[in-house]
């Protein structure tokens, strides 16, 4: 038996069929339950476990329909809608349902109906019902006004009136339901009596294209999952050959004999609907995994599915080479994407600022720019000529660009000058050659805070080249000098 904390009492919370056969219900007062048995056995319930737990079964339902919404706390709703026929028929399709999760240790009620609301009050009181269409009424009215699932005062103030049951509410003028109890009752009841729709709301995406496989024995090997990986993806194919459509986003859920769920996602940088090329992906990705996918006792449902596609037409090849070179680069970016994960897969992005620190960003290569699609990313990384990018420069950079300029010691001839060695790191530098100035503004129309820098390319007595940079300070105590700022240097850069 479980029991909470609610209204500064210990209250029962759940209780298995011995216990509800000795009298007991939810919401009685533990002290009360222990007075009249005092050898009860009760644990604290856990809801967070509870949700975690609601959440899996949610994902496991994912083999009858892919909307599944949750109902908290104990509850889940099923839009079987066209399913019904992959199982032998809508109550087969819940026979299977309920006998599966008995042999995993869950009692279970379930129920059948055009309506949400109406499945959610007939199951509050019997199991394995199915409502048929038009039937709503003579179904819900002989039921108890629990099975409306209203507030625990609620409830209690309507049996208290001599409404024990749905019909005795349904009978009394609506008006004066309405303006005693609330347009919320109205509600309930209308929803119940499939007189109005309680929309459901799934808790994953619907996919766009979807091929499963059954077995009636179930398979543990990943050589297994891959070759039907591949069959399916040959089904997709087709199906998205038939629609102009290529594939983005694709998911492979592997359905448990005990009931878990495990799930492998790929993404592509450019649609696809090859089969070998989806296929070879997911091997990649089953590669990364290694031994971290546990088959258990068995994979019984093996699903992929599509979920998210875009507009893919023909395309004729040239003689130029570019198209060649947007396929190759798609294929190196999907390929490490799937063995290291997309998040790892990082491409630089040029932006239209000068000041450096802003210059470029670093996005995931499988992601296009802002505004822009991946195709237009990708073409644009194959197209993209290093002496192009080099010349769109102003002067030469650095390969490495620090995270944030790291103040350095400097001597120097003249304030303006460049200086005569530094000190970076603990570590003294003899300058040999200079170039620069080069200044650079701060971009005033974003409310920077900066000085201008200045620039300066600057090569020590061993080879080493280094982008420092001097800018004005508001001068300290500690300054020497004359006036309110103080030149300082900074380290911003390292060159080849």
């Amino acid at each position: 038996m479980l029991y909470e904390r609610l209204a500064q009492a210990d209250r029962i919370a759940a209780l298995c069929e011995k216990a509800s056969a000795l009298g007991l219900s939810p919401g009685l007062g533990l002290a009360d339950a222990r007075a009249r048995f005092p050898g009860l056995d009760v644990v604290a319930a856990d809801r967070g476990a509870d949700a975690v737990l609601l959440a899996a079964l949610a994902d496991w339902c994912d083999r009858y329909t892919p909307l599944v919404a949750l109902d908290p706390p104990h509850g889940l709703i099923l839009d079987i809608s066209g399913c019904g026929h992959l199982f032998g028929g809508e109550k087969a399709l819940m026979d299977d349902l309920l006998a599966r999760l008995f042999h995993q240790g869950f009692f279970a009620r379930a129920a059948i109906a055009g309506h949400a609301g109406t499945a959610l009050a007939v199951v509050a009181s019997s199991s394995g019902m199915a409502v048929a269409r038009g039937e709503e009424r003579a179904a819900v009215t002989p039921l108890a006004i629990g099975a409306l699932r209203l507030g625990a005062e609620e409830t209690a103030k309507l049996e208290r009136l001599g409404l024990k049951t749905v019909g005795a509410l349904a009978a009394l003028p609506r008006q004066s339901l309405a303006r005693r109890f609330g347009a919320a009752l109205l509600t309930r009841l209308d929803e119940s009596l499939g007189l109005a729709d309680r929309p459901i709301s799934p808790r994953r995406p619907v996919p766009a294209l979807m091929a499963e496989r059954r077995f009636a024995a179930p398979i543990n090997q990943v050589e297994d999952v891959q070759r039907i990986t591949g069959f399916l993806a040959q089904r997709l194919c087709q199906a998205l050959e038939r629609r102009g459509e290529g594939a983005r986003r694709l998911e492979l859920s592997l359905f448990r004999v005990d009931g878990k769920v495990e799930r492998v996602r790929v993404a592509a940088s450019l649609p696809l609907r090859t089969p070998d090329r989806i296929g070879a992906l997911f091997r990649e990705r089953l590669k990364g995994f290694g031994e971290d996918i546990d088959a258990g006792f068995g994979f019984d449902l093996v699903r992929l599915a599509v979920l998210e596609s875009e507009s893919l037409a023909e395309r004729q090849e040239d003689l130029s080479g570019e198209r060649g070179a947007e396929g190759d680069l798609a294929g190196l970016i999907d390929r490490l994407g799937a063995r290291l994960g997309e998040a790892q897969v990082l491409q630089i992005e040029a932006r239209a600022s000068h000041w450096p620190e802003r210059a470029m960003r670093i996005r995931p290569a499988v992601s296009g720019p802002q505004g822009g699609s991946r195709l237009t990313a990708v073409a644009a990384c194959a197209r993209a000529l290093p002496d192009a990018a080099l010349a769109a420069a102003p002067a030469p950079r650095p390969v490495r660009l620090l995270a944030s300029p790291e103040p350095v010691e400097a001597t120097f001839a003249v304030p303006d000058g460049a200086p005569l060695h530094f000190r970076w790191r603990r570590a003294l530098h003899v300058v040999r050659r200079v170039e620069g100035p080069e200044r650079i503004a701060p971009e005033w129309w974003l409310g920077q805070a900066e000085r201008a820098r200045d620039y300066f390319r600057i090569e020590d007595a061993d080879g080493r080249r280094f982008w420092l940079f001097r800018k004005e300070q508001a001068a300290t105590p500690g300054d020497s000098g004359h006036g309110d700022a103080v030149a300082r240097w900074f380290m911003h850069g390292i060159f080849a």
